[in-house]
């Protein structure tokens, strides 16, 4: 009997210890860094001499799912100064989550690249910093992370005379690869956009 129970408890034991290993650490799955759902975004340029401001959204419903997103083409009088303000959110479903504000706090992890096609503006110059090795090409950054390093949640822009063309703003993820070298090339892509403007 004495036999038969010492038996039993050392069985116990092999099973308990198997499975407290097949439970280990070892085993668990690492976390994943979730991308943020972006579904909405708004830019609003705001006149710096005063004035109402003018806002153009693209708005996908239901995100990655089947319905067409709807965007406004950006329309906005000559040679006028704005600053620009861009949101980012997440309202798929019964979602209403405003995402600009974690971009902003993960500012060293986040940047906002511009591009956009002939001489819609003259300030800033150029076509954007869009780009490996364009890094360096004017944009009117107004806000920087933690390191100095600029964010693009608000910028300033001057139109130039009237034209149109094209606008494209990029939301790259760089965590631990953001520096002052580091370009839309590196990291992941959480917005990729084009707009059509006419600037009359």
């Amino acid at each position: 009997m004495t036999i038969l129970k010492s038996n039993y408890l050392a069985l116990l034991l092999l099973v308990t210890i198997g499975f407290m290993s097949s439970c280990s650490d070892d085993d668990a799955p690492e976390a994943e860094n979730e991308e943020e759902v972006i579904n909405e975004v708004t830019l609003t340029f705001t006149p710096a001499a005063g004035g109402s401001p003018l806002s153009f959204t693209y708005n996908d419903p239901d995100g990655e799912g089947t319905a067409a997103p709807e965007q406004d083409d950006i329309v906005l009088p000559a040679n006028t100064i704005y600053s620009m303000s861009i949101t980012f959110k997440n309202t798929v479903g019964t979602s209403n989550e405003d995402i600009t504000e974690e971009v902003e706090e993960e500012g060293h992890e986040h940047q906002i690249f511009f591009g956009w096609t002939g001489a819609l503006f003259s300030s800033p110059t150029g076509l954007g910093n869009i780009g490996a090795g364009n890094q360096d090409n004017p944009v009117n950054y107004q806000d920087t992370d933690t390191e100095g390093l600029p964010i693009g949640l608000e910028t300033v822009w001057e139109t130039a005379e009237a034209t149109s063309g094209t606008f494209r703003i990029m939301l790259k993820h760089q965590p631990d690869i953001k520096t002052a070298t580091s370009s839309s090339d590196d990291g992941e892509s959480d917005i990729d956009l084009l707009w059509n403007i006419e600037i009359q």
